[in-house]
């Protein structure tokens, strides 16, 4: 849908800002229909905010700019590496330390893009390396937002 909004001529903000407020609108309507309250405090407001631009918005945003100059499955590709980025990050910042059956499944995923994004040819000719950086940014984006909901998880929150 990305790509052809972006064919349409629909801006990249504009598109992330439809989709993350459709996701948002469904959340939040399946947590009222079961009834739930949302209890609204300093840090929860600022955790929404974070996790909403870090998690979401900023690799929507990073997706549906890149795709017009990488394409769409070479920019979907860079989301397989937020588990490897996590997982660096991770070990880096001693949040939490991986055990062997996480690591391997992160390394078969990581050697599967490889192996997809290596037998895919080039089409035309070589991606700017302004717009592969961009896309780069987009595991990074998932990664950060991967630890600071780890180690900003508001109390008594589900």
């Amino acid at each position: 849908l990305g790509k052809l909004a972006t064919a349409a001529g629909v801006p990249a903000m504009v598109w992330a800002f439809v989709i993350s407020l459709g996701a948002g609108g469904v959340l939040l309507c399946m947590l009222l229909a079961r009834g739930k309250r949302v209890r609204l405090t300093a840090h929860k407001l600022r955790y929404f905010f974070v996790t909403a631009a870090v998690s979401y918005a900023v690799p929507n945003l990073l997706m549906f700019s890149a795709i017009p100059h990488l394409g769409a499955g070479y920019t979907g590709i860079m989301f397989t590496l937020s588990p490897v980025i996590t997982l660096v990050f991770s070990i880096l910042l001693r949040v939490r330390r991986p055990n062997m059956l996480g690591i391997a499944g992160i390394a078969v995923g990581f050697i599967g893009a490889v192996m997809v994004a290596v037998t895919r040819g080039e089409a035309g000719q070589p991606a700017d390396l302004f717009w592969v950086t961009m896309g780069l940014l987009i595991p990074v984006s998932l990664a950060a937002g991967n630890i600071y909901r780890t180690v900003d998880w508001p109390d008594g929150t589900g």
